[in-house]
This record gives C-alpha cells, sequence and structure tokens, in this order.
C-alpha cells in the first residue's frame, strides 16, 4: 500500500515491542510497550498456545488459555420466513 501522507504516521511509541526466544522447548514471545512488559505467549512444541497477561499493570501475570472470553450472546430464532 502506498505510504501514509505526511504527518499521518502511526506512532511508534504505541506499537508493540515482540521479543521472541527459546525457553527449553516452548517458544516464547515478550509483549511490551514503552518498555513495560504486559503480555507473554507460550508455545508448547506440541500444545496449543496459552497467555499470561498483566491486567492490573501491577506485574502479576493471570494465565488466559485464549483471547476468547467465553462470553456469548444469547442466539435464538425469533421468526423464521
Amino acid at each position: 500500500p502506498p505510504p501514509p501522507p505526511p504527518g499521518l504516521e502511526p506512532d511508534q511509541s504505541l506499537e508493540p515491542q515482540v521479543t521472541i526466544r527459546k525457553q527449553g522447548e516452548n517458544t516464547v514471545e515478550e509483549y511490551r510497550i514503552g518498555g513495560r512488559l504486559y503480555m507473554v505467549k507460550i508455545t508448547p512444541p506440541n500444545g496449543t498456545p496459552y497467555y499470561l497477561i498483566d491486567e492490573k499493570g501491577d506485574g502479576r501475570f493471570t494465565r488466559q488459555d485464549s483471547y476468547d472470553t467465553g462470553t456469548r450472546p444469547p442466539m435464538w430464532v425469533i421468526h423464521q420466513f
């Protein structure tokens, strides 16, 4: 795509810095903004990836198996034509 017009470039300070490394057999991706670690994605060699997320910014990470919150809106058929 063509570059954005001058003055409308994205703010690079808002782009996350991603560091990918191997820890044992796992692949670990660390996501930082402004030098602050806020999320870690861990991908085991034979499993599904999971995330450790610092939700409050206090350095305490909670495990989340996916970004899917599990919340589903109620869906039912009201009328069929």
